[in-house]
């Protein structure tokens, strides 16, 4: 089991169940059809690589060893950091932004925060360096990914989606995106570049230019041109970057130029990646596809990582924008991603020489699988996360389990919540917890929580009304909260187990209160609606968390 690398201080006597909830363990399973219909051969791994919301991958290597990293938003610890021999077995060695002078995100929406990292080792100083935007531009750095990384080192200018780019020269520049001077439609963008100071850290003033300016096909306005990288291969320069937005209209796109600092022209094969075009009923579908960053593998063939979505069978998009790979055929002037403008497809194949070893031995799991954390441990897995906070500034570990320590802020907020989280890496699945329990009043609140956003999320736990425990499910759309069920727990102890779950879109909440021998559900089936990006907007998957409050809005009726 990987670790975070905090340890929750113990408490020398476990109490009684009281106001602050102690959860003992949880139970994780997914079972998605597209694994159950796509078995994998023996030279083959799945697609994507990173299930769940891990958006905006970049990449870079040492050696043989290859570092990947991920947009977190408000998460903490954030931008989380997989390394790997082979770019087919990742392993998470932790996060880059690990303190709280990392990530100044209190008052972040869901969809702040961090994002767009871009990571780049530069073998002249033995160093690697994430560059990233979290309210500004700023770097950090470190000699062993793994950490410790530095303080950020803040830069100076706008824009967003920073990169960085070490010549063979000597020379490094930053490239990203930025607005125009003048803005002449909507979504007009811009590349820009600039010389970085490697010695001091520090922008050459008044180095910097635009390379691009609006993007492909200027004629056609193309719009939201992002997440530029710089690359030199056969002593060409070539710069990728995304187009087209985030959502259905997403690609990825090519230019190249003799000289780092452009000017650059544009490959007539533009895009060179991209799912717009193709049947929106198609299945198994994937969707979104671009946001790339590119490297050469193992057997010295060329990859590229990118974001790429898959929807449940409403077209929902719960799970988030995930990590997909595919090989890169540059044997000619320009890249090219192999089947990367036709169906991607679910599985790839293992480059020369590669076992998949994924789902053993601490590599991230692929496919249907499940997890069970025992949090009576004194560590917690990578895959748990705060919003807003760090864990250990909410929590503490006791001999029965992860006790959060409930304030007076509460989910609807945009303010750090007492709770843990972790992502929904399925669309249909089973997220369980056993609850040690007792609310005082009808402002305490414990138990399982969904969210995209403070205005998009389910509340699902116990709460006190007068002199009777009640088990409540709250339902927040735009904003507006409604308590969908509610029901007296009469001679209520002080131990529930909760569940939700869900299958084709339909989220079901379910409790027992005889240790899992049966479950009650609470309520009709609950849409996924509110927890996909399509109708709650923003760049995260549906987050689960053991949820806590002082401040409970979830009344029962």
């Amino acid at each position: 089991m990987t670790v975070m690398p905090f340890a929750l201080s113990a408490k020398k006597k476990a109490p009684k169940p009281d106001a602050n909830p102690i959860f003992t363990n949880v139970e994780y399973y997914g079972q998605d059809s597209i694994y159950i219909n796509n078995p994998l051969g023996e030279d083959e791994f799945y697609n994507p690589i990173l299930q769940g919301c891990y958006p905006d991958p970049a990449i870079c290597k040492k050696g043989d060893d290859y570092y990947l990293v991920c947009s977190s938003f408000v998460m903490m610890p954030g931008c989380p950091i997989f390394h790997s021999k082979d770019m087919v077995n990742w392993r998470q060695i932790g996060h880059v932004l690990d303190r709280p002078s990392h990530l100044p995100v209190t008052n972040s929406g869901t969809s702040q925060g961090m994002m767009a990292p871009g990571i780049t080792y530069n073998p002249r100083n033995d160093t690697f360096y994430m560059i990233t935007t979290v309210g500004g531009n700023f770097v950090v750095k470190a000699k062993d990914p793994a950490g410790p990384w530095s303080d950020p080192i803040r830069l100076g200018f706008g824009g967003i989606d920073p990169s960085l780019f070490f010549d063979d020269n000597g020379k490094a520049y930053i490239v990203h995106n930025d607005a125009p001077k003048q803005a002449l439609w909507d979504g007009h963008r811009t590349i820009r570049i600039w010389e970085y100071d490697v010695e001091n850290d520090r922008l050459i003033p008044d180095s910097d230019h635009v390379i691009v300016n609006g993007g492909t096909k200027f004629h056609k306005k193309p719009f939201w041109i992002e997440a530029p990288h710089i690359y030199k291969k056969d002593g060409k320069y070539y710069l990728m970057c995304a187009e087209g937005g985030t959502g259905d209209t997403h690609s990825e796109v090519v230019f190249m130029s003799d000289n780092a600092t452009g000017p650059y022209i544009e490959a007539p094969s533009n895009p060179v990646l991209t799912q717009r075009h193709l049947d929106p009923q198609r299945k198994e579908k994937v969707d979104w596809a671009g946001h790339s960053d590119v490297i050469k593998g193992p057997d010295g063939k060329w990859f590229g990582v990118f974001l790429a979505i898959r929807p449940n069978v409403n077209d929902r998009t719960v799970t988030g924008r995930e990590t997909f790979m595919l090989p890169v055929d540059w044997s000619g002037k320009w890249p090219m991603f192999e089947n990367g403008l036709i169906p991607i497809e679910p599985k790839l194949k293992l480059p020369r020489g590669v076992k998949n070893m994924t789902g053993t031995n601490g590599f991230m799991p692929q496919g249907n699988f499940g997890f069970r954390d025992d949090l009576t441990a004194d560590t917690l897995d990578y895959r748990w996360v705060g919003l807003r906070t760090m864990i250990d500034s909410v929590a503490r570990h006791t001999p029965f389990g992860l006790q959060l320590l409930p304030n007076n802020h509460n989910i609807t907020e945009n303010r750090p919540l007492s709770a843990a989280w972790t992502r929904q890496i399925h669309n249909d699945f089973s997220f369980s917890t056993d609850l040690l329990y007792r609310p005082r009043n009808e402002k305490d609140l414990a138990g399982i929580a969904c969210i995209q956003s403070n205005k998009f999320n389910y509340v699902f736990g116990i709460t006190r009304k007068g002199k009777t425990d009640y088990i409540v499910l709250q339902r927040t759309a735009k904003g507006e909260s409604t308590v969908i069920a509610s029901t007296p727990v009469e001679n209520f102890k002080g131990k529930i187990e909760l569940r939700v779950s869900a299958v084709n879109d339909e989220y079901r909440f379910a409790y027992s209160l005889d240790c899992g021998n049966t479950y009650t559900e609470l309520g009709d089936p609950q849409s996924g609606d509110i927890l996909s990006t399509d109708i709650a907007g923003g760049f995260v998957g549906n987050l689960l968390g053991l949820y806590s409050t002082s401040d409970n809005t979830a009344i029962p009726q």
